[in-house]
């Protein structure tokens, strides 16, 4: 009846591509071996087991009746229908009702229940719940409808097994970096191959102006593993700021092992980036381990991004100095705290920082770009005034000052 050959051959196969064990596999054929036995050959109610000895090839089926009392069961007499089940009266199983002394009762069925009393005429140290088993007569000549049932229990049991394997496989390394090949760009959505399954970087978490071909191998984080009722679903983003940190994890070892801690980052994917690092160790330099011999490390990341531009900055418990940094490569001439931050979080302090005329527009960035990433990065709100300003403050008030003076004698006289 069975090819042993082929069954040994497909169990292998499910096992290395798609990650199924043979032992799920023989289950989920045992399973749909009872289920097309009752099916053809089984009655309503019926509890059916099949044992597939996979060396052999033979097949035995048993029926499953459990010892129950009065007490756990409701007596009542109802008609059972011999023959095999009727495909176009399903059978519904009976919800369990509330007995008098408040324990759930279902309706006794001789088909998979046997009272205590007959029990143990059988089997005399049985108890209650226990299962016994009474062999059935052994059948391989089964319908076209039976099968089919049985094929669709496989294809079932086979979905289930993938998605319990692919969501222990994949829920480990959620927050960590994977790597695939570019499937397909649909709606806005880009599909990459993971292997056993295919994950999804929606648009909000592609860099902008990045495009991949079919086939071409691609880097991304692995944001989130959702369970849904058609399979596990697989976010992916290459514009999330921990993106940029495990990048830079991969190609400094500093950070891998500790030495060094990212403390903040602040992100505008494709365009520019800025991360405060902070070294435990007094004798590791943050930035130089970040940017690496010649920049070879931050490159790396840089040309993995596409050319993002990467300012590293030093992290700083002192407000002013970390906002100072924060606005480079601008040159600061001072750093006033006007409102500090609140002790909740809530509302965010406000620096005012003085600039040289020639480093505003350095200082404030691109459509505000570089003042907006430092005060993203710093979490503070960061004012920019010209020392060009206060000079003419001062000009004018000398003005106003020497105008007064002369005018005060003409007033006397």
């Amino acid at each position: 009846m069975f090819d042993l050959k082929v069954i040994h051959s497909v169990l292998d196969q499910m096992e290395d591509e798609r990650g199924v064990s043979r032992e799920k596999m023989l289950d989920a054929i045992e399973q749909a071996l009872a289920t097309a036995y009752k099916k053809e050959f089984g009655k309503r109610g019926q509890i059916i087991r099949c044992h597939f000895d996979i060396t052999s090839g033979a097949t035995t089926f048993d029926q499953i009746k459990i010892v129950v009392d009065e007490s756990m069961v409701r007596m009542e007499e109802t008609p059972i229908e011999e023959g095999p089940e009727d495909d176009r009266r399903p059978h519904v199983e009976e919800e369990p009702v509330l007995g008098e002394d408040g324990e759930l009762r279902v309706r006794f069925d001789p088909e998979k229940h046997i009272l205590i009393d007959s029990a143990k005429l059988i089997k005399r140290d049985v108890e209650l719940g226990d299962e016994l088993i009474f062999p059935l007569e052994a059948k391989d000549d089964f319908g076209r409808i039976a099968a089919q049932t049985a094929k669709q229990v496989i294809i079932q049991k086979i979905r289930e097994a993938e998605k319990e394997s692919a969501l222990s496989e994949f829920g480990q390394k959620e927050g960590d970096i994977v790597v695939g090949h570019v499937q397909r760009f649909e709606r806005g959505n880009l599909y990459i191959d993971l292997g056993r399954v295919t994950g999804v970087m929606p648009y909000d978490e592609q860099i902008p102006g990045e495009r991949f071909k079919p086939g071409e191998r691609i880097r991304a984080l692995l944001l989130a593993v959702d369970e849904t009722p058609r399979g596990i679903f697989l976010k992916l983003s290459r514009s999330h700021p921990d993106f940029l940190e495990k990048l830079f994890a991969i190609e400094a070892p500093e950070l891998q092992s500790g030495a060094v801690e990212v403390k903040a980052i602040a992100r505008e994917a494709g365009s520019r980036s800025k991360i405060a690092v902070f070294a435990h160790d007094d004798h590791i330099d943050p930035v130089g381990s970040m940017v690496g011999q010649r920049g070879v490390r931050v490159s790396t990341v840089m040309s993995e991004l596409g050319g993002e531009k990467i300012d590293i900055i030093e992290w700083s418990e002192d407000p002013a100095l970390f906002i100072e940094d924060a606005l480079s490569p601008a040159e600061v001439v001072s750093v006033e705290i006007a409102e500090a931050a609140s002790a909740d979080g809530e509302n965010r302090g406000r620096a005012v920082v003085t600039v040289s005329p020639d480093q505003q527009s350095l200082a404030i960035g691109r459509g505000g770009q570089n003042v907006r990433l430092a005060a993203k990065l710093t979490g503070w709100k960061i004012d920019i005034i010209s020392t060009a300003k206060d000079e003419e403050t001062e000009a004018r008030t000398e003005e106003v000052a020497t105008d007064a003076t002369e005018e005060a004698p003409e007033e006397a006289q």
